[in-house]
Formats: structure tokens, C-alpha cells, sequence
């Protein structure tokens, strides 16, 4: 039967290696009564919490990446308490909303879209106004690629005795991040981006400070599936909360072997981002931000001349590849290039780039 799935260079889902495909077709045993399974549950934790540099304990949750990110919010959150929302892109403005749905007061602090997070402005912001229990921080805004230096705002937040969740599902593993010297509280990941396992599933790590906040609670937690407190101490138990969706496991841990087989990962997302801004910027296209680019998504505006369905659709219909336009207030405005986790390869890129520098030289003669 005939290939026919698009080639995709979007920011998430991505490209699935095919040992990872071969993973998730594996027999399945049955993930609650194995006692073998719990085994290979816990040392795929304790995988990923060794890839990301932490002592913390990490748990797969079965859902996609936005699971993670509400079980931060459901677990820390309790009726009344002040939160800030660190917000220069749609995702980080959306933790407000999650805040709110478990009780929680918002504070916004919004800064330039277009910009990357000034650490110094924000610092002198937290010494008037500190008084939070939590900051939530998105690593890169998926929608406009703007990376936040989480290296450097985390210890701040931490040095006024904030707890810290960060967003880092699109940028993990393509840029460097090391939970335990940033001081991340609450890190949320997920399966479908640089670690390039399909969609379905997230993976959190928390911190004993964060453990310590969720079970001090005055109020209980106001979510079953979202609350992750429901996995204390599940390996002596032997007892999982819900039946745990085996097969993408199997695929997720091949993913993240795949990553430790590949010690300058960070190194290849670098190059390979580095020569698509390069040869972008010298065909005449111009970037949405000013400062802050990701190593995993650049984020260009549509040209004069052209739609965004105009740019899209050739490239999906003459050329079978699928890159992904934006939306909320970037509707219309952008092209999003994905060149993470298996999209990361020199050979994907140029084939869009190719493409993408044709469609404006062909527009000016």
C-alpha cells in the first residue's frame, strides 16, 4: 500500500522514528496486575528524571500535554490563592484560565509578545509585589516560538519563595534544561514533540517543595484525573489509579532511549535551527519575534502577495509536507516551522526551505 501521510514539519505532533512505531506494536500484558509492568514504569520515570538533570521523581500521565500542565494548576491551587502569570504569548497567558477554574487569583504579568522576558524588568517587579504562591512560565510559546530564559527566571521566582511550573512540552530535550539548577518545581513535558512519540501522553516532575504544597492543602484537590497526589507511592502498592495506556509507553520509552543514545541532542536542534533562520533571513522572510528564538519552532511572517492558506496548501498539496500556520491573535500572520525532535534533520529542513524560497523568488518576477 502506497505512503501517503504527510510529511509533517509542524510544531507538534512530529515525526515518529520507526523503532518508536515498532515499540507501541509490542504485545500487551495487562498493565494493572503485571508486576513486571510497574517495573518498567518506574525506570522509564527514572529515565526522563535523569535526562532532565533532577533528583525529582517524574510520573507519566495518560493524556497529552495539556494534562500536565492543569495538574499543576489543580494540585497547587486553592480557593483565593494569588498566582502570577508570567505572559508574553498565548500559552503563557492561557495558565490564567486554569488558574481560575480551581479558585486561584490570576496576576498578570504581560510583557512584549515579540520579545523574550526581560529578567531584570521582572525582578524589579517581584521586589515590589512577591506575595505568590505559585508563577507559572512557559519554556517556548508554541504558537509564536518565543523561548523564555527558565535558567534564570526560576531561581528568581525561588529566591522570593514562589514555586515554579513551567511549560516546557515544545522545547525540552531541544534546549538545554536542567530541573534541579533552575529550581522547577512542577516541569510539564509531553510525548509528541522533540521526544517524538505520538500524541497521548505527558510526564511531570515535581519537586518535594511542590509535594510538601499539595499535601498541605486546607481545601481538597478538585479533580480525580488531574490530580497527581493519586500516584503516592503506586510502585509499593503495586497499584495504578487508571489503567495506564501500556502500548504508548512501550513507544514513549524507546523515544527517550533514543534520546539518551543521542548525547548532544541540544547541539543537532541548535545547528539545524540556526541554518533555517539562516537561509530564511537571506531569502527575505522576517521573523515574528525580535528576541527569544527557539531552537525547536522558527515562526515567520506571510509575506506580502501571499495568505497563509496560500503557503500551506501549496506545500501540502504540490509537496505532501504540512507545516502549521498560528492562531488567536496570530491568525492570518504566521507560518510555524517544527524543526524538532525526528523534524530536526538537516535533510527535512532544506526540502521546506527549498520551498519556502522559491514561492518568494517565483512572487518577484
Amino acid at each position: 500500500m502506497e505512503d501517503t501521510r504527510y510529511k509533517l514539519m509542524t510544531p507538534g505532533p512530529t515525526r515518529v522514528a520507526e523503532n518508536v512505531r515498532m515499540a507501541r506494536s509490542l504485545a500487551c500484558t495487562n498493565p494493572d496486575l503485571d508486576i513486571e509492568f510497574y517495573d518498567f514504569y518506574k525506570e522509564t520515570c527514572e529515565l526522563i528524571s535523569s535526562l532532565l538533570h533532577t533528583r525529582n521523581e517524574t510520573l507519566i500521565l495518560g493524556g497529552e500535554g495539556i494534562l500536565g500542565l492543569e495538574a499543576a494548576c489543580a494540585g497547587l491551587t486553592e480557593p483565593g490563592d494569588r498566582v502570577l502569570v508570567i505572559d508574553n504569548g498565548l500559552y503563557g497567558n492561557g495558565f490564567k484560565d486554569f488558574v481560575s477554574l480551581y479558585g486561584g487569583v490570576p496576576v498578570l504579568y504581560t510583557a512584549d509578545y515579540h520579545e523574550t522576558i526581560d529578567v531584570g524588568k521582572l525582578e524589579a517587579y517581584l521586589a515590589a509585589d512577591h506575595d505568590f504562591k505559585y508563577a507559572t512560565l512557559v519554556h517556548c510559546d508554541t504558537p509564536s516560538g518565543m523561548l523564555n530564559d527558565i535558567g534564570r527566571i526560576c531561581p528568581l521566582l525561588k529566591k522570593y519563595g514562589i514555586l515554579t511550573v513551567v511549560d516546557s512540552v515544545s522545547a525540552m530535550f531541544g534546549e538545554y534544561v536542567n530541573v534541579d539548577e533552575f529550581q522547577i518545581d512542577f516541569l510539564c513535558g509531553g510525548s509528541q514533540k522533540v521526544v517524538s512519540a505520538p500524541a497521548g501522553l505527558t510526564f511531570v516532575t515535581v519537586s518535594p517543595d511542590a509535594k510538601s504544597a499539595m499535601h498541605a492543602r486546607k481545601t481538597p484537590i478538585a479533580s480525580f484525573y488531574a490530580n497527581i497526589t493519586i500516584f503516592d507511592d503506586y510502585y509499593e502498592k503495586k497499584w495504578f489509579p487508571y489503567t495506564m495506556p501500556i502500548s504508548d509507553i512501550y513507544g514513549l520509552r524507546t523515544a527517550f532511549d533514543n534520546i539518551q543514545a543521542e548525547p548532544d541532542i541540544v547541539g543537532r536542534h541548535a545547528a539545524v535551527a540556526s541554518h533555517v533562520r539562516e537561509v530564511l533571513s537571506e531569502a527575505g522572510y522576517t521573523f515574528y519575534q525580535n528576541s527569544g528564538f527557539s531552537n525547536t519552532v522558527t515562526v515567520i511572517n506571510v509575506p506580502e502577495g501571499f495568505t497563509t492558506e496560500d503557503i500551506l496548501n501549496t506545500c501540502k498539496d504540490n509537496y505532501n509536507i504540512m507545516l502549521a500556520g498560528s492562531f488567536g491573535a496570530l491568525a492570518g500572520t504566521v507560518i510555524r516551522i517544527g524543526h524538532m525532535g525526528e523534524n530536526a534533520r538537516l535533510v527535512y529542513v532544506d526540502e521546506v526551505l527549498d520551498i519556502l524560497c522559491g514561492l518568494l523568488n517565483n512572487n518577484r518576477h
